[in-house]
């Protein structure tokens, strides 16, 4: 059997390092008991570029914040003849937001994985929870180390209870070691010792030990405190010493030279058990609840110390039946209490010890690994369909239609532009571009699901586009939450997007009133249309008369106005195009999918071949950009794509998403072929989650849409522009997903609460 090991790996120091390297010694120790042929290979985590003097069974390294390497590691991984991948998890050590990058590595695995988590957060937030979620999908199996992290694994995160483990952390085979062990510290020959040990940090609490000591040491003043263990990489790396500092002079205040060691060195596992065998008592004076595992604890616990510890889960979940006792945080009253109590009955300290190593014996590390191996041959068995796996993530049937961050969004005026997270952010007031793709969305959703209520915000959308044009048909874009009118550009972008959002008004309105005034304002727009000069206000253009002719198809001069746009599109695609850039223009920006969808649409009504030819050239140009791999990847707005230049994938805009979901659906209306419905399938999905961060961009706890993807992170604002993006992309593709169709939307608002609103 063949296994790689992914995580952090010494001399690198770090509590994951030593827990791996342990861990790899306990397999191969078990392998040997048991006569399994085992081969191990580590692919070492590198923080910042930092470089180790790993030893031979180090192959291979990672730096954090490359992606290139996590995706080369896993092609390295699936060629390595590798049974199984074991992961080491901890948020701090893979790069990107809550170690992001790590699933580029792991949605790429052929292999059966299996990833041990360090870490489960009862209130993680959206970086956290949703990349758990993803490596949970991509683990065959997944390790904790205590019975709560099985219950927010459930519970939280939802992954299947079948999938998770629970093994806990081992421990040294401190009965085996005993006989060759360095002497422990002649200093604490004669001495009652309590011990603390890890890397420091303001979370360990430390100061809560000192404190307590003023009074252990009254009764007790042969007492004597020691504080193992350098401060922690990252406090240096942005505070120094302080913490230290701070404790050394609170010692001195107290006067507590006699009774306090500080031993700043990083100790090797055979002076840690060395001196756990020496000490009497060891303290975790944690200041947070939350901390699901702790690997001192369990050391101490091995070594026979009595254990006293704040309540922190890990604590309150192995300290039960005697092994050792709880103080409350902070309290370093009731902590003296207690060290005293044990110090003045020998008795009650030693039976404490006792049941401490006892516990400690059932989770030596020999035994953990043998669990190890058990669970590596079961799931080195089970088959990895890597498509069948990535597809499985995103069934439409997960994401019902909720509108309800567009309500959140809009107010009496209209929809706002912009969102910090969920909440609507005023100061940015209101624009053309908006309302109108709102006035489309909500029209679209009074045909799927006619609710009164979309018909509501069709009337507040329309309105603002209303008061927006001009006696001449041309518009103003921007108002201040105030109603002020701002700076205003004549954006061809906002004027074709509102032609877009009349035609179809005009098409479907559920009312002569709506289909009046849509009637009304599309007319004085048109006389505009021969001013455009660019692309994007063509192409939405022609859309919205697409609609028009859709409700009047008898009246040719609209027909012909489509195909005089449609020419133009296709004149600057002559002009443009070469060998290598079948383009409109000499740069690809946003909105793209819509360019050739509208030659698609123009070419429905007319028959022209020529627009036909232009789509369909423009569309495989397209694809060769943003299907690299099998999910969309798209043109970022951080660096466009020139002729013959390198671009930016970030950032990625849900807009330019939502026009590939608008290009395969014009495509399919009008070839009805398999190829461009499973293209729209996977373009809708990366909204889902299918997309070059592996996170979902829609987010269900706020129904709203994330402003795009970044290249570590997801960027956490929900705009109007993102949101709508999303949901008109929902409504155009939920026919594609066939039985995965919800019944129906989330009911969220009543006709009463919308009106009211």
């Amino acid at each position: 059997m063949k296994i790689i090991c992914i995580g952090n790996y010494p001399p690198r120091q770090c509590g994951i390092a030593t827990f791996t390297q342990n861990l790899i010694s306990a397999l191969q120790r078990a392998a040997l008991i048991q006569s399994i042929d085992i081969e191990i290979e580590v692919i070492a985590m590198n923080e910042s570029d930092q470089t180790y003097d790993y030893p031979s069974i180090v192959t291979k390294t990672i730096r954090d914040q490359h992606k290139s390497d996590y995706v080369d590691m896993a092609d390295y991984i699936n060629q390595s003849g590798a049974d199984v991948c074991l992961i080491q998890h901890e948020y701090g050590i893979f790069g990107g937001n809550s170690g992001v990058l790590l699933l580029a590595l792991m949605r790429l695995l052929k292999v059966p994985v299996v990833t041990t988590l360090h870490s489960v957060l009862q209130k993680p937030n959206f970086h956290q929870k949703e990349v758990l979620k993803k490596i949970a999908s991509y683990s065959s199996k997944i390790v904790v180390m205590s019975a709560l992290a099985i219950d927010f694994l459930k519970e939280i995160f939802e992954v299947p209870a079948s999938k998770i483990v629970c093994i806990e952390h081992g421990v040294p085979d401190f009965e085996l070691m005993k006989s060759s062990l360095p002497a422990s510290p002649k200093e604490w020959e004669g001495r009652k010792v309590m011990l603390t040990f890890g890397l420091m940090g303001r979370n360990k609490g430390i100061e809560t030990v000192i404190k307590s000591l003023s009074e252990i040491a009254k009764k007790h003043p042969d007492i004597l405190y020691v504080i193992m263990g350098k401060t922690h990489p990252h406090v240096v790396r942005y505070a120094g010493e302080e913490y230290r500092e701070w404790l050394t002079k609170m010692v001195a205040e107290l006067n507590l030279q006699n009774n306090v060691q500080f031993i700043d060195e990083y100790v090797t596992e055979q002076q840690l058990v060395s001196h756990l065998l020496s000490a009497d008592i060891y303290v975790t004076p944690y200041l947070n609840k939350a901390q699901i595992t702790s690997g001192t604890l369990c050391y101490a616990l091995g070594g026979g110390c009595a254990v006293l510890s704040t309540p922190y889960w890990h604590a309150e979940e192995v300290l039960k039946n005697g092994r050792g006792g709880l103080f409350g945080f902070g309290d370093f009253n009731g902590l003296a209490k207690q060290v005293i109590e044990l110090l003045d009955e020998p008795k009650k300290l030693q039976m404490m010890q006792q049941k401490a190593y006892a516990y400690g014996s059932t989770i030596a590390w020999p035994t953990i690994g043998q669990h190890y191996i058990d669970l590596f041959e079961n799931v080195s068995v089970i088959p990895i369909n890597i498509n069948e796996r990535i597809q499985s993530q995103y069934q439409l049937i997960d994401f019902p239609f909720n509108a309800q961050h567009i309500f959140r969004m809009t107010d009496s005026t209209g929809i706002l532009q912009h969102a910090h997270g969920c909440t609507p952010n005023y100061k940015t007031g209101y624009c053309l571009d908006d309302n109108a793709r709102a006035l489309l969305l909500s029209m679209m959703a009074f045909q799927q699901f006619k609710k009164p209520k979309y018909i509501t915000l069709a009337v507040r959308y329309l309105a603002y586009i209303n008061h927006m044009q001009h006696k001449d048909g041309l518009f103003a874009n921007f108002m201040s939450y105030s109603h002020s009118l701002l700076e205003n550009d004549n954006s061809e972008d906002a004027f074709g997007r509102s032609v877009w959002a009349l035609g179809y008004l005009v098409r479907y309105a559920p009312n002569d009133d709506l289909f009046q005034l849509g009637i009304e304002l599309f007319h004085k727009a048109l006389n505009h249309i021969p001013n455009l000069t660019h692309a994007r206000g063509y192409a939405n253009c022609i859309l919205g008369l697409y609609h028009y002719v859709h409700r009047f198809p008898d009246q040719d001069r609209f027909v012909k106005m489509i195909s005089e746009l449609a020419t133009i599109l296709c004149d600057g695609y002559d002009k443009s195009s070469k060998e290598n850039w079948q383009w409109y223009e000499s740069i690809v920006t946003y909105d793209n999918g819509l360019l050739p969808a509208s030659l698609y649409k123009a070419y429905e009504l007319t028959g022209t071949k020529r627009f036909l030819d232009v789509a369909d050239a423009t569309t495989n140009f397209l694809e060769s950009k943003c299907f690299l791999r099998n999910h969309l990847s798209l043109i970022g707005n951080r660096r466009w794509l020139r002729m013959d230049e390198d671009y930016e994938l970030f950032a990625q805009q849900p807009i330019d998403a939502m026009a590939m979901v608008v290009l395969y659906d014009s495509i399919h209306q009008l070839k009805k072929d398999n190829a461009s419905k499973e293209k729209l399938q996977i373009s809708f999905k990366w909204f889902l989650g299918l997309n070059d961060l592996d996170l979902p961009l829609y987010d269900v706890d706020t129904c709203g849409c994330n402003d795009g993807i970044e290249e570590f992170s997801i960027n956490r604002n929900q705009g109007a522009e993102s949101t709508i993006a999303y949901h008109m992309a929902w409504l155009i593709a939920a026919p594609y997903f066939e039985s995965e169709i919800p019944s129906a939307e989330v009911e969220v608002f009543t006709t009463e609460d919308v009106s009211n609103y």
